[in-house]
């Protein structure tokens, strides 16, 4: 496996950091965002990607399919944790945010679908009988 694979999820954990991390005034306002709810799509939206694109390069590892799919249980577990702990830097650290609970839980949400995203998409892939790379028809 090579780390170049993560560079997308780097950028984008970069990304979600300015993002959560960015003074209320300083969001961006229009008519689209007034949308009910519009920023915990966001919060869900931001997560789904950060662990799908964490767990992707793990994807073509060759290890059996239970070791990679412990990876990926791992890998959302961590995009939870840091859902989490942002909520706390957003409270402590930062102006003008602050702690939402329900952020945390659209965090988790989106993690938790990523997850079955990316273990669905592994397990297409694999096969019922573990062939994996063989043609499947």
């Amino acid at each position: 496996m090579r780390a170049i694979y993560f560079i997308p999820a780097i950028i984008w954990f970069i990304i979600s950091i300015v993002l959560l991390t960015l003074p209320g005034n300083d969001l961006p306002h229009n008519s689209f965002f007034d949308l009910p709810f519009f920023d915990k799509y966001v919060h869900f939206g931001m997560f789904f990607l950060l662990t799908v694109l964490f767990s992707f390069p793990f994807y073509k590892l060759p290890a059996k399919p239970t070791a990679v799919i412990s990876i990926f249980y791992k890998v959302s577990f961590f995009v939870i944790l840091y859902g989490v702990i942002m909520e706390f830097v957003q409270k402590f650290f930062t102006f003008e945010r602050s702690f939402d609970v329900v952020d945390i839980l659209f965090d988790s949400l989106g993690s938790l679908a990523g997850l079955f995203a990316i273990r669905q998409i592994f397990y297409k892939k694999i096969g019922p009988n573990e062939n994996r790379g063989r043609n499947q028809n």
